[in-house]
């Protein structure tokens, strides 16, 4: 355990260039401490403590902003950068060397039973306010972008962006992908084409206007 917890400072060190002395990462770290009570939250709840391991995960998200479920599975080296606003659920599991930023969030996508969030796999990358739901894996050195919904299986090697999210980039090569092009909207047609509408609507009230006005000249004569 000692080892552990010393690792979870030395991946801080690693990972972010802002970070100077243990002293300063232990004492203002909120990833570092929310890490740390997850680690003693699990070991209670793996020996059926359910509720002084909620209590302590519930602590631990009042203080750091963070919900980790005392149920999921964490990895060596897990760097959680910044943090505020992450949630991981119960039956995530996380690999070794898996980094995540704020706003992330590693959960189901309903009220299924049993495995219900994602597997992460070693090396992983998450971005800033991406979302990984349901009972898929991520693959070992794979990275998810910023603001990205990821809902799919995702291979090793592999870069994911997107709503949904989708794989760019995989072993190092940019993914090709088809497009039909004539079902892409084009924005500059369709305002030429409301342009031509409200024309025609002109054209047709200045017909009637001028109508109008023969017919009170008509009648003026007279």
């Amino acid at each position: 355990m000692f080892k552990t917890l010393k690792e979870d400072v030395e991946v801080v060190f690693d990972q972010d260039p802002a970070a100077r002395t243990y002293l300063e990462v232990i004492l203002t770290y909120s990833g570092l401490h929310a890490i740390w009570a997850h680690r003693v939250a699990h070991a209670l709840y793996k020996r059926k403590f359910f509720f002084l391991a909620r209590v302590i995960s519930q602590i631990s998200r009042f203080f750091t902003g963070i919900e980790i479920h005392p149920g999921a599975k964490i990895g060596r080296r897990f760097f959680i950068d910044h943090g505020m606003g992450v949630v991981i659920g119960e039956t995530c599991e996380i690999g070794d060397n898996v980094t995540i930023y704020q706003g992330v969030t590693l959960g189901g996508t309903g009220k299924e039973k049993g495995k219900r969030h994602p597997t992460i796999k070693d090396n992983v990358l998450i971005s800033t306010g991406a979302k990984v739901l349901g009972s898929i894996t991520i693959g070992e050195n794979s990275k998810i972008g910023g603001g990205s919904v990821v809902l799919k299986e995702v291979p090793p090697n592999s870069t994911v962006v997107g709503i949904p999210g989708r794989v760019v980039v995989q072993d190092g090569k940019r993914i090709k992908r088809d497009l039909n092009h004539s079902d892409l909207p084009d924005p500059v047609a369709d305002r030429f084409k409301e342009m031509q509408q409200e024309l025609e609507q002109l054209r047709k009230e200045l017909e009637e206007l001028k109508q109008e006005r023969k017919k009170v000249n008509g009648h003026s004569t007279l």
